[in-house]
């Protein structure tokens, strides 16, 4: 189990980046238009996402953690290269695809597994129909609704990519060494604002990171202090049980929200609040005032928290999607089909 960040249902109220208006007028499944629409499968695979949900259901019920680690892995997918499932890409004897890149070294394995079985139970219903990427987005949006969140009709039309390079990775994911205003810029050239930034990190009110990720701030912080001064100093000790300056397990990890971390919730923002942040990225937005208005507003009410949440991730959704007659619809989601 990894690190999770979030998972991205995609709300039928609320427009894309695409033109949504034209998209209903379609009547070919090729969306030559490039645009995302809803119902975009019903002639051609009309039990899609019944397909998908039951996968999803099947291997929630066998591995819990892996729906969190779906999530994770969607955020990396869309990130990179857009959202065209170029992070399921295995990489071969000559090229080095991006889930190797090292970053991506802590992905979920089940949360792999969970994509794949959902694209194995549609290609056997409907073969050669629907994307990889389409795939990603129903079960994503299923994971939500798996750890207690909303459940929302999606957008689909996607295509998948045909380049997948771990050397592209480093550059487009946030890092939890990174500054507030580097992570503002690579939200923002995503087409994203401080306010979705400050929305999508609230996906940590699920899931955990590993020890690495936060030593820095609970060992020889600074030359002044001993302890991140932002964090909770009680917090930080409790930590250091967990996480061991020496023989530390590479494997441990440490909850992200540590008030409510089995519920998608806003108790996330409230915990920042208190110094309660475990990640030093995380713990920037309750201070800086660029980002702090936003936190208090998502900590005050869960609803205005999942009402973001949801005009969020549609944004994220859209990015650097692939319709029309770019990509391919990809048989196997591990490898390109030429």
């Amino acid at each position: 189990m990894a690190k999770v960040l979030f998972c991205v249902p995609l709300a039928l109220t609320i427009f894309s980046f695409f033109c949504l208006i034209p998209c209903f007028a379609l009547a070919s499944e090729n969306n030559s238009n490039g645009c995302l629409r809803y119902g975009f499968y019903d002639e051609s695979c009309p039990d899609a996402e019944r397909i998908i949900f039951n996968a999803v259901a099947d291997k929630f019920s066998e591995a819990p953690e892996s729906t969190a680690g779906a999530l994770r892995i969607f955020f990396h997918d869309c990130f990179v290269e857009g959202c065209d499932a170029s992070v399921l890409i295995v990489s071969s004897s000559t090229t080095k695809a991006e889930r190797d890149a090292e970053i991506n070294l802590s992905l979920s394995a089940n949360g792999f597994d969970l994509f794949f079985r959902a694209k194995e139970a549609v290609e056997s219903q409907c073969p050669k129909k629907v994307s990889c990427a389409d795939v990603m987005t129903i079960a994503t949006r299923d994971c939500v609704y798996m750890l207690g969140g909303p459940r929302f009709e999606v957008q689909t039309g996607r295509r998948d990519g045909l380049t997948s390079e771990a050397s592209t990775v480093l550059a487009n994911i946030p890092q939890p060494n990174q500054t507030l205003s580097q992570i503002i810029s690579l939200f923002k050239s995503k087409g994203l604002s401080v306010l979705d930034m400050v929305v999508l990190s609230g996906a940590h009110t699920i899931g955990a990171s590993h020890c690495k990720e936060f030593m820095n701030r609970i060992y020889s912080y600074n030359a002044s202090f001993e302890i991140d001064p932002t964090m909770d100093q009680k917090y930080a000790k409790k930590l250091r049980e967990t996480c061991p300056e020496r023989k530390l397990d590479p494997t441990v990890l440490a909850f992200n929200d540590v008030t409510t971390p089995l519920d998608f919730d806003n108790a996330y923002y409230s915990n920042l609040q208190k110094g309660l942040g475990l990640l030093g990225t995380d713990q920037i937005l309750a201070l800086d005032p660029r980002s702090r208005a936003y936190v208090d507003l998502m900590a005050k009410d869960n609803q205005v928290f999942v009402s973001h949440f949801i005009k969020s991730v549609v944004k994220l959704g859209t990015v650097g999607v692939k319709t029309g007659e770019e990509g391919e619809i990809r048989h196997y989601c591990g490898s390109f089909n030429t």
